[in-house]
């Protein structure tokens, strides 16, 4: 099965979770585990929802939800620190090739290679990310950017349909 072919079925799959999903939580959940089953370079998946401060002065940040993979310390990031958190606050997908050769990199797993970063948006405002690294050097062609800002895409719709 050529990649295309397996991303192409992996994206039907998604949409099919998707349209059965009656929440964005257990589509969250269902995201990451068929990405992380399905797609053998990705090695952790997970979302990062963005945590409004209660307490005066204090910034939001990213907050750890869904994943699949090894347990990481990062569980609370400042929007201001890491890929994450640069992808968060501009807004961007960040792809990173050799994650060792980044300063922003928050080390997680020895093993990890590269990572993408894609933001959640609802009703245009970042409300969250998907996280995928890879225990492989530039891993994420850019249908693997595709896949996974679909992903975001669809648990974003979700999103919205449970916030109307």
């Amino acid at each position: 099965m050529t990649t295309a072919s397996k991303t192409d079925e992996v994206l039907n799959e998604l949409d099919l979770l998707a349209s059965a999903s009656r929440s964005a939580d257990t589509l969250m959940a269902q995201v990451v585990k068929l990405l992380h089953q399905r797609m053998l370079k990705y090695n952790w998946v997970g979302f990062y929802m963005i945590e409004k401060s209660t307490a005066s002065g204090q910034a939001p940040v990213l907050v750890l939800g869904h994943f699949e993979g090894a347990m990481t310390p990062h569980t609370r990031i400042p929007l201001n620190q890491g890929i994450c958190g640069a992808a968060a606050s501009s807004g961007k997908t960040v792809v990173v090739d050799d994650v060792h050769s980044d300063s922003r990199y928050l080390a997680c797993s020895i093993e990890t290679k590269s990572e993408i970063v894609v933001p959640v948006f609802v009703h245009g405002k970042v409300v969250g990310e998907l996280d995928i690294d890879s225990h492989f050097p530039a891993a994420f062609s850019s249908e693997d950017r595709q896949l996974v800002e679909h992903c975001a895409a669809l648990v974003g719709k979700q999103l919205e349909k449970s916030s109307a």
